[in-house]
C-alpha cells in the first residue's frame, strides 16, 4: 500500500516537473515551503506575542498604557484583517501573478512592515503604517503558500493529510521561535528590538524561497500554469473516481457546501482559540503568578532551557535532512536558511545564559503563548501517523473533536479563576491552568486546522483553489473580529459575573458546534462524494 502511494506521488511530481527528491517520505519541495512559512509565522506570531502586552504596558515601561478594552479591540481588528486580506491575495494570484510572485511580494511587504513597527519609538505613525503593511503583505503570502502545498500531492494520495500536518509543524516551529525570542526581547530588552527581530527572519524566509523556486516545477509560475496544473489534477481525480465525474455540477455543489460548513465550524473554533493573544495574554500578565524563586525558579529555568533547545534542535535536524537532498542544486537556499539558524542558536543560548544569571525567575507574560507551538512541534508527527495508520475518522468527526478539545481547555481556566474576586485587577493564580489550557487547545488545533486545510484543497475545484483558501482565511478573519470584541469584555464580565464565567462562555460555544457536526456527520460524508 505504501509503495503504491509512493508510486502515485512520484508520477504526480514527474507530471508537474517538481524535483522528485524526498525527505521523510515527502517531496523535498514541501520542506522548502515548510521553512518559508516557518519564518513568515516567526514574524507574525512574534508580533502577535507583543502587541496586546505592549499596548497595555505602562508608559514608564515603554508601552502605550491603553485600557484592556481598547488594546483587545485593536488586536481583534489587526488579526481579523490579517486573515481577511488573503481573500484578495488569492484572487490576485489566481488571476494575475501566480502563487510564487504573490508569495515573494507578500514577504517583501511584511519585511517593510516590521521595519516600520520597529521605529514606533520615533513616531506612533510608523507603528500604524507597519500594521497596515503587515496586513497587506500577509494577504498576498498566506493563501498562496497553502495552495502550493496542496498541489504537491494528487488528491488520491493518502499522504496529503500527512503533508499538511508536516507543513503545519513548520508553521508552529516559526510561531514558537517568534513568540519565544521576540516576546522575550520585547519585554525584557526593548519593544522595538522585539518588533524589529521579527522582520529580520521574514527577510530570510524571502531569500530561501527565492533561490529554490525551480524545485516546484510549473506550480505557481503564472495563472496560465495554474490552469495547466488544474487540468492535471482534474484528470487524476477522474482516474481515481471512475464511478463518477468529479466535474459534475451536483458533485461540485455538494462539496462546496461541505467546505462552507467546515469554514463555519472553524469560526467557532478560532473565536475561542484566538483568545491566546488577547484575553489569555491579559490573564497571563495580570492574574497569573509569574515570579518564581528558590527551587521553583531553578526548575523553571531548566524547563525553559529545554523548551528553548529542543524545538530548535528538531527543526535544525529537518534542515539537515533537506540540505542532504538539495544543497548541491540549491546552495543559496541552504546557505540563507543555515545562517538564520546560526542566529537563532546564538539568541537562544544568550537568552538561557541571561536567565541563569538572574537571582529569581520572572516568567514573561508572552512566554505562555509558546506552549501552543511547542506542543504542536512535539505532537504533530504523532497525530499525522495516528491519522495515517491507527484511526482515520471522517473530516466532520476530526473537526468536532477539535472543537470539543478547545472548549475543554477553557474549563481549566474557568476552574483556576474561581478564586479571583469580582472586579479584581490583579491576582496570583497558578500557571498550571494556563499550561493545561494551551495543551488541550493545541490538541484541538491539530484535529481541526491542518485537516481543514487539507479538505479545502481536496474538495475545492482546482481552478479556484486560491480563492477557496482565501475564503478559508476569511472565516478566520471573522473569528478574530469576534474574538477581539468579545475578549474586550473581560473587565466588564469579570466585574459583574466573575472571571470563571468569562472563560466558561468560550468553552461552551465550540462544544455546541461540535455536537452539530457529529449529528450531521453521515450526511456531510455523503456530500463529499468519495473524498476522504
Amino acid at each position: 500500500m505504501n509503495l503504491n502511494q509512493d508510486d502515485i506521488l512520484i508520477k504526480h511530481l514527474s507530471k508537474e516537473g517538481i524535483d522528485d527528491k524526498m525527505v521523510m517520505g515527502h517531496p523535498a519541495s514541501l520542506f522548502v515551503l515548510f521553512f518559508t512559512e516557518m519564518w513568515e509565522r516567526f514574524s507574525y506570531y512574534g508580533m502577535r506575542a507583543l502587541l496586546t502586552i505592549f499596548l497595555v504596558s505602562k508608559l514608564t515601561e515603554g508601552g502605550w498604557e491603553w485600557s484592556n478594552e481598547d488594546a483587545l479591540q485593536l488586536y481583534g481588528w489587526y488579526t481579523g484583517l490579517v486573515y481577511l486580506t488573503p481573500l484578495l491575495g488569492g484572487i490576485i494570484a489566481d488571476k494575475f501573478t501566480g502563487y510564487r510572485k504573490a508569495i515573494l511580494i507578500g514577504a517583501l511587504v511584511m519585511t517593510l512592515g516590521h521595519a516600520a513597527i520597529a521605529m514606533e519609538g520615533i513616531s506612533e505613525t510608523f507603528f500604524y503604517i507597519g500594521l497596515a503593511l503587515m496586513i497587506l503583505g500577509n494577504g498576498m503570502f498566506k493563501p498562496n503558500i497553502s495552495s502550493m502545498v496542496g498541489q504537491l500531492y494528487p488528491d488520491s494520495s493518502a499522504k496529503k493529510d500527512a503533508g499538511y500536518t508536516i507543513f503545519y509543524m513548520g508553521i508552529n516551529a516559526g510561531a514558537f521561535l517568534g513568540m519565544m525570542l521576540c516576546g522575550y526581547i520585547g519585554e525584557k530588552v526593548g519593544w522595538h528590538f522585539g518588533f524589529g527581530l521579527a522582520g529580520v527572519f521574514m527577510f530570510f524566509g524571502l531569500l530561501q524561497f527565492f533561490f529554490a523556486q525551480k524545485i516546484f516545477g510549473i506550480i505557481g509560475t503564472s495563472p496560465a500554469k495554474n490552469e495547466e496544473v488544474a487540468a492535471i489534477f482534474d484528470e487524476e481525480n477522474q482516474m481515481s473516481e471512475a464511478e463518477e465525474i468529479s466535474s459534475r455540477p451536483a458533485v461540485i455543489r455538494d462539496r462546496l457546501i461541505v467546505v462552507g460548513i467546515f469554514m463555519v465550524a472553524s469560526i467557532f473554533f478560532f473565536f475561542a482559540f484566538e483568545q491566546a493573544g488577547g484575553s489569555m495574554s491579559i490573564f497571563a500578565k495580570d492574574y497569573t503568578q509569574r515570579t518564581l524563586d528558590g527551587n521553583a525558579g531553578l526548575i523553571f529555568k531548566w524547563i525553559d532551557t529545554l523548551l528553548t533547545i529542543f524545538p530548535i534542535a528538531i527543526v535544525t535536524y529537518v534542515l539537515y535532512l533537506l540540505s542532504k537532498q538539495i544543497a548541491k542544486k540549491y546552495p543559496l537556499t541552504i546557505v540563507f536558511t543555515g545562517l538564520s539558524f546560526l542566529i537563532i542558536w546564538g539568541l537562544g543560548i544568550w537568552k538561557i545564559n541571561r536567565e541563569f544569571n538572574q537571582e529569581n525567575a520572572e516568567v514573561a507574560a508572552s512566554w505562555f503563548q509558546i506552549l501552543n507551538s511547542f506542543f504542536i512541534i512535539t505532537m504533530a508527527t504523532s497525530f499525522s501517523k495516528f491519522w495515517e495508520k491507527k484511526w482515520n475518522p471522517s473530516g466532520p468527526v476530526k473537526l468536532a473533536l477539535g472543537l470539543i478539545l478547545v472548549g475543554f481547555g477553557f474549563v481549566f481556566l474557568a476552574y483556576g479563576s474561581m478564586s479571583i474576586p469580582l472586579g479584581a485587577k490583579t491576582a496570583s493564580v497558578s500557571m498550571i491552568w494556563l499550561i493545561l489550557a494551551y495543551f488541550f487547545h493545541t490538541a484541538g488545533e491539530l484535529c481541526l486546522s491542518p485537516v481543514g486545510l487539507s479538505y479545502v484543497s481536496k474538495l475545492s475545484p482546482k481552478k479556484f483553489i486560491g480563492l477557496l483558501f482565501g475564503l478559508w482565511f476569511t472565516a478566520s478573519a471573522i473569528a478574530n473580529f469576534i474574538a477581539g470584541q468579545t475578549g474586550a469584555m473581560i473587565d466588564k464580565i469579570s466585574e459583574t459575573y466573575g472571571m470563571a464565567t468569562f472563560f466558561i462562555f468560550f468553552g461552551a460555544i465550540p462544544v455546541f458546534a461540535a455536537v452539530l457536526l457529529l449529528l450531521f456527520n453521515r450526511k456531510l460524508v455523503k456530500m463529499m462524494h468519495g473524498i476522504h
